[in-house]
């Protein structure tokens, strides 16, 4: 996934090591930490991501700072870490960027409110959530990345989703879900690449041997989902009548609008970086705006009508700040709002914060710490699964970033699955299984922020609801458990 951050996989991601660290002193940040997160979200709810949250990450690092200065570690090793994380993230932040401003073009363009108008005619609520999985996992499988999969398709889902009167959190569960499970298995993935060459595995017997426990996995999320849609309560479902008439009022609806979204998957899936891929689609739709919806570019400034100066300056607001393009209908007046690039800031915030904390963290010899005691727990073939999935979980928290949730594991763990004459899919699935899917479940990962700033939905309001990304660990520890289809270093299956 993370050719979506646009991030070089993080091969020769340093590790470092404290033997002045105990395991004690190294979960001192992180029982610290999510203590204060925990008062903070009790005390602020909703709002503490608006910039508590991230003041709280500040405070861990310098948790973690005090106990570096108490083990040794210089002022200088642990801001060189922060340093080198925030580097990490810096495509990831133009990226978000880039999504703020192409979702203000798509909105103002009329590509957003047409796919919500034809998807309205197509999808109803018994089927919708379903049809959600399925569809993010068809263009995530062939994107590779569950980032552009949330940034096009998931946002014109979620319209879908709130104008036929389904909870937010649910749709979000079913997009990620769906875009996950496509990422988890796409070739194009960086994840799926970096997870088999930290193991010490080939990729496509990497991909095949997921299939084990992903498609399981997924067929439960499908089925969780239609039972979900034939027990929705549909009462309060907005009229689609009367929304398919506030639309076409408004916009001018029509099939050439959606040349632009297929513009920008065909680029992603020839591998065109995604920052550029989502640049040529922020202006494709701001040139469908002007050709398209001209009275809406020329309203977002107050001007009568559109000449150069008020389409510039309407674009430009599109792409930069909060637009709202007004309906006869209160329902669609929320929906048919986009922040613009100012509308990231504050998950580019987040991230920021976050990885000054996981810098601090690695700097200190902690998330080595807590890796190598993980590992000396496994005193079984289900152990070592276990402490592997324990670790990824724990790096998605503490390092706040999806790549380290694989490669430490990844390095510390290979040796321990040779000598116990596992195969390297082993660790590789499991990898992928517990440390690529949970990245989306923390509100302060890179992927958490992320996805929860694209789709507009609290990581709170669609943590059960992403059932394929929760499942995942347990259904390799359930295969680990009763040694189904663990591999041996040799041909044969584990008895």
């Amino acid at each position: 996934m993370k050719d979506s951050k646009s991030g070089k996989p993080k091969k020769d991601a340093r590790i470092l090591e404290n033997k002045e660290l105990n395991i004690w002193e190294a979960l001192i940040p992180v029982i610290a930490l999510v203590g204060m997160l925990a008062y903070n979200v009790y005390v602020f709810g909703d709002d503490a991501l608006s910039g508590s949250n991230q003041f709280i990450l500040l405070l861990g690092g310098a948790v973690a700072a005090i106990v570096g200065f108490f083990n040794k570690v210089s002022y200088k090793t642990m801001l060189t870490e922060v340093a080198e994380n925030v580097k990490s993230t810096t495509g990831a932040l133009l990226i978000l960027l880039m999504v703020g401003a192409l979702a203000g073009t798509w909105l103002i363009s009329g590509i957003i409110p047409a796919m919500i108008y034809y998807g309205l005619q197509i999808l109803n609520p018994t089927i919708f959530l379903a049809a959600c999985v399925i569809i993010c996992a068809i263009i995530s499988i062939a994107t590779g990345s569950s980032w552009t999969t949330a940034a096009t398709v998931g946002i014109a889902l979620i319209g879908i989703g709130d104008a036929l009167g389904i909870s937010l959190g649910m749709t979000a569960g079913a997009v990620l879900s769906g875009a996950y499970f496509g990422d988890k298995l796409s070739p194009l993935s960086d994840t799926t690449n970096l997870a088999p060459a930290m193991a010490g595995g080939e990729l496509f017997d990497h991909i095949r041997y997921m299939l084990f426990t992903t498609v399981p996995t997924i067929s439960v999320t499908l089925i969780v989902f239609i039972i979900i849609g034939l027990t929705l309560d549909t009462s309060g479902t907005a009229d689609i009548d009367s929304i398919l008439t506030s639309i076409d009022a408004t916009f001018n609806i029509n099939g050439w609008l959606f040349l632009v979204p297929l513009v920008v998957i065909f680029l992603i899936v020839k591998k065109t970086p995604p920052l550029a891929a989502l640049l040529i689609g922020t202006l494709l739709g701001a040139l469908f705006a002007l050709l398209f919806q001209p009275e809406i570019v020329a309203g977002i400034t107050n001007a009568k009508s559109l000449s150069f100066q008020s389409g510039y300056k309407g674009v430009l607001k599109a792409i930069t700040v909060q637009t709202s393009v007004p309906t006869d209908n209160p329902a669609l007046n929320d929906l048919f709002s986009a922040k613009g690039m100012s509308g990231m800031l504050g998950t580019i915030w987040l991230i920021v914060c976050a990885m000054v904390f996981g810098g601090i963290m690695d700097g200190i010899g902690a998330l080595s710490r807590i890796s190598s005691s993980l590992l000396a727990m496994a005193k079984s073939v289900f152990g070592l699964f276990a402490s592997t999935v324990a670790s990824c979980l724990a790096l998605n928290v503490t390092a706040s970033d999806q790549y380290l949730a694989i490669v430490v594991p990844g390095k510390m763990f290979a040796k321990a699955y040779r000598d116990r004459g596992l195969a390297p899919e082993n660790l590789s699935r499991t990898l992928e299984d517990s440390g690529t899917v949970t990245s989306v479940l923390i509100p302060w990962n890179t992927c958490g922020a992320y996805h929860s700033g694209v789709l507009g939905v609290s990581v709170g309001e669609y943590f059960f609801y992403a059932i394929f990304n929760w499942l995942s660990p347990f259904m390799t520890l359930l295969f680990a458990l009763f040694r189904i289809k663990i591999k041996q270093l040799t041909t044969s299956l584990a008895q």
